[in-house]
C-alpha cells in the first residue's frame, strides 16, 4: 500500500469514526489493527502488542494520575475559595477586579494542578456567580474563566507536557521550564485586556461597593491564604528545576501536598477520598486508553515510512521552513476543534518533531508552541473542553450560546501570544537554557 493510500485510509476512517461518535481510543486502535492486517497480515499485530506494553511500562506516565489527583484534591480542598476572597478584597476597588482575580487564581492553580479542569470548575462555581451577582458583563465573566482555565496545561506542572515529553523522548523538565514565561505572558495579556476594557467601558465591570472592600486589617489577614499555594508551587516546581526530583517524584509530592491542604481546610473525609479516587481513576483511564490507541495508530503510520517520505518530499520541494512550520500549526489548530490533547500529541508529535528537527528549529521551542496550540483547542467549538467544563457548573442563566459568544477575543489573544513566541523564541527558551546552565 502506498503512503498516499495509507494516509487516505487511516485519516479518512478516523474522520468517519469521529462523525459517527465512536470512542476515540477504540477508533484509533481499531484503525491501527486494520491497517496492520492490510499491510503485514496477522503476524504483524505483534508490533502493536509490543508498542502497547512499552507504553504501559513508561515510568513517566506515573506522573499523570498523581497530577490528576493533585488537581482534583485542590479543587475540592476549599483552597480556591480562600484565594478568591483574598484577591476579592485586594482588587475590589478596581473596575474588572473580580475578572482579574479570576485570571490570577487560574494562573496560580495552573502552577499547582497540571490540568485545566480544576481551575475552570472551581472558578465556575465560585467566581462566575460572584461576577454575575455584581452586574459584570456576562461575556467578560464567562470568557475570563474559559480562557484562563487552560493555563493549567501551559504553566507547569502539566499533564499534556508529560505526555509530549514521553512521546518525543525529550526532557520533561526542560519543557516544564519552557512553559513558565509564555504562561506568565498570556496571563499578563489577559489581565491587561480586562483592565483596559473596563477602564474605558465602565458598564462592563463595576467596582465593588465600599462596604464590600474590607479594611486594611482584613486584607492583611487574608494574605495567609497565599502561604499554602506558595509552599506547594515551591515544592513541586522548585524540586524539578533545582534537580532534586524528577517530574514523576515531584508529582507525588504535589499529590501529597494537595491532600494535606484538604486536611488543613478540614475537607478531608470519606466523601473527599471517594470522589478524588473515582474521578482521578476515571480521568487517568480515559487518558491511558486514548494513549494506547493513539500510540498504535502513530506507530503503524510512522512505521510505514511516512516520516522519511515527508522529509524527502519537503527537501525536494525546497519549501520555506517557516511555511512548513505554519502549516503544522494550522493542522494543530484544526485538530484542536475535534480531538482532545492526548490524541493530538500522540498522533502528531511522532510525525511533526522529526520534521522540526530536520528544519533546524529548537524542539523545546516547538514543544511550547505545540502546547499553546492545544490550549487554544480548549476554547474552539464544537468540542472545546473548557466550554463543557464550565457549562456543567454554570448557573442556569448561562446558556451554550452565551459561552460560545464569549470566547472570540480570548482566542485572538492566545493566537497573539503564539505569534510573539514564534517571533521571539527566547520567551520559551530563556528559562530552559538557564536551568540547563
Amino acid at each position: 500500500m502506498s503512503i498516499e493510500m495509507l494516509t487516505l485510509f487511516m485519516f479518512g476512517t478516523v474522520t468517519i469514526a469521529l462523525v459517527l461518535g465512536l470512542p476515540l481510543a477504540f477508533a484509533l486502535g481499531g484503525i491501527a489493527v486494520a491497517a496492520t492486517l492490510m499491510m503485514g497480515g496477522p503476524d504483524a499485530l505483534v508490533g502493536i502488542i509490543f508498542n502497547t506494553f512499552g507504553t504501559m511500562w513508561a515510568i513517566t506516565y506515573v506522573a499523570i494520575p498523581l497530577f490528576v489527583i493533585m488537581g482534583i484534591a485542590l479543587e475540592r480542598s476549599g483552597l480556591a475559595e480562600d484565594l478568591y476572597r483574598t484577591l476579592y478584597l485586594w482588587s475590589g476597588a478596581l473596575r474588572g477586579g473580580l475578572a482579574i482575580a479570576t485570571v490570577t487564581i487560574s494562573a496560580i492553580f495552573a502552577a499547582m494542578a497540571g490540568v485545566a479542569a480544576a481551575a475552570v470548575v472551581s472558578m465556575g462555581l465560585i467566581g462566575l456567580p460572584a461576577m454575575l451577582k455584581r452586574k459584570y458583563d456576562k461575556n467578560l465573566a464567562i470568557g475570563s474563566i474559559l480562557a484562563s482555565g487552560p493555563l493549567g496545561i501551559l504553566i507547569p506542572p502539566s499533564v499534556p507536557m508529560v505526555i509530549l515529553g514521553t512521546t518525543t523522548s525529550m526532557s520533561i523538565g526542560r519543557i516544564f521550564a519552557g512553559g513558565v514565561v509564555p504562561g506568565i505572558l498570556i496571563t499578563a495579556i489577559f489581565i491587561a485586556y480586562v483592565g483596559f476594557r473596563c477602564l474605558f467601558q465602565h458598564h462592563l465591570a463595576p467596582a465593588l461597593p465600599q462596604e464590600e472592600r474590607g479594611t486594611l486589617r482584613d486584607k492583611l489577614i487574608s494574605l495567609k491564604s497565599v502561604i499554602l499555594p506558595a509552599l506547594l508551587i515551591t515544592a513541586v516546581l522548585g524540586s524539578i528545576f533545582a534537580g532534586i526530583a524528577s517530574p514523576t517524584e515531584a508529582a507525588a509530592v504535589g499529590a501529597l501536598g494537595a491532600i494535606l491542604c484538604a486536611v488543613i481546610y478540614r475537607r478531608f473525609n470519606w466523601q473527599f477520598v471517594k470522589e478524588v479516587s473515582y474521578r482521578s481513576a476515571s480521568f487517568t483511564a480515559m487518558i491511558m486508553w486514548i494513549t494506547f490507541g493513539a500510540v498504535a495508530f502513530s506507530a503503524v503510520y510512522s512505521g510505514a515510512g511516512v516520516t522519511a517520505f515527508l522529509l524527502k518530499t519537503l527537501g525536494e520541494a525546497q519549501i520555506n521552513r517557516w511555511l512548513i512550520l505554519v502549516a503544522m500549526e494550522l493542522i494543530l489548530l484544526f485538530l484542536g476543534c475535534f480531538l482532545e490533547p492526548a490524541s493530538m500529541i500522540l498522533i502528531c508529535a511522532p510525525i511533526f518533531f522529526p520534521i522540526v528537527k530536520a528544519l533546524q528549529f529548537d524542539p523545546v521551542w516547538f514543544a511550547i508552541l505545540f502546547v499553546m496550540l492545544i490550549m487554544v483547542g480548549y476554547l474552539t467549538p464544537p468540542f472545546g473542553y473548557s466550554i463543557f467544563y464550565l457549562k456543567s457548573v454554570a448557573p442556569p442563566s448561562v446558556s451554550m450560546t452565551d459561552i460560545y459568544r464569549s470566547v472570540t477575543p480570548w482566542i485572538i489573544m492566545m493566537l497573539l501570544a503564539i505569534v510573539l513566541v514564534m517571533l521571539f523564541p527566547q520567551i520559551a527558551l530563556w528559562l530552559p537554557n538557564l536551568t540547563k546552565g
